[in-house]
């Protein structure tokens, strides 16, 4: 059987409707993997409620995002873990081909999100780049370029973490994500999705209102501290000056 042939016309429909700055914020709002309204996402992109209205119906009807009604709401997400990841590599793309800037100081909203936040259901920013560097450290994960799998030792690490190790191999699933603001790598697919919800499930971090970015809690300081090891803790503080 002979793969379908590529539709050129499709690709080039799905790269315009992305590529249109306020269909794009709106997008990037919805990484965190929630479900927003059309007039959240409306605020998100600084457009009027009816262009978000007609900007949303295109996406929808691409594919690109899908759409439920609960009562008189009718909540927006992304269609799928592949929309997710073709926006994880359009930021990293963006993020490599920047021209070059004079440092700057970024300010407490934008480090939040430069420590730790959420990339659709897994976790980015220096904590998911500490995380990725302590599984490979410990002999728990090969962690090379595109490619990410979990050694023989990787279950006993994980479980250290508390993480169920009962699991098939195909839950436990992992593969690198080049993260756009720490340009190294931090864990993506089934295992990472696992690991971001067990971190907040047990209080260690909390989602913020309207943002992508977590807050590491007192509990989860000292619980992350431990696993994580005093260099790569130090790490996740915000950069002197």
């Amino acid at each position: 059987m002979h793969a379908p042939a590529l539709n050129t016309s499709r690709i080039s429909r799905i790269a315009g409707l992305v590529g249109e700055p306020a269909r794009t914020a709106m997008l990037f709002a919805l990484m965190d993997g929630r479900a927003l309204t059309a007039g959240e996402l409306a605020r998100s992109a600084g457009i009027g409620a009816s262009s978000a209205s007609a900007h949303l119906a295109q996406l929808v009807d691409a594919g690109v995002l899908r759409v439920a009604s609960t009562g008189r709401h009718r909540y927006h997400r992304l269609a799928s873990g592949e929309v997710a990841r073709m926006l994880e590599s359009i930021m990293q793309v963006a993020a490599a081909t920047a021209p070059p800037r004079a440092p700057t100081r970024v300010g407490p909203q934008d480090d939040a999100l430069r420590r730790a936040r959420t990339c659709y259901d897994h976790l980015a920013g220096r904590l998911g780049v500490a995380i990725a560097e302590r599984l490979a450290q410990e002999g728990a994960l090969v962690l090379d370029d595109d490619a990410a799998f979990l050694t023989d030792k990787g279950r006993g690490s994980l479980a250290r973490l508390g993480i169920d190790t009962t699991q098939s191999a195909a839950a436990l699933s992992c593969r690198a994500c080049l993260d756009w603001s720490e340009r190294r790598y931090h864990l993506a697919g089934r295992l990472a999705s696992q690991l971001c919800r067990h971190c907040i499930e047990q209080g260690w971090l909390r989602k913020r209102t309207q943002s992508r970015a977590l807050d590491i809690t007192p509990v989860g300081g000292v619980a992350l501290q431990r696993w994580l090891g005093m260099a790569l803790w130090r790490g996740l503080q915000p950069p002197a000056g």
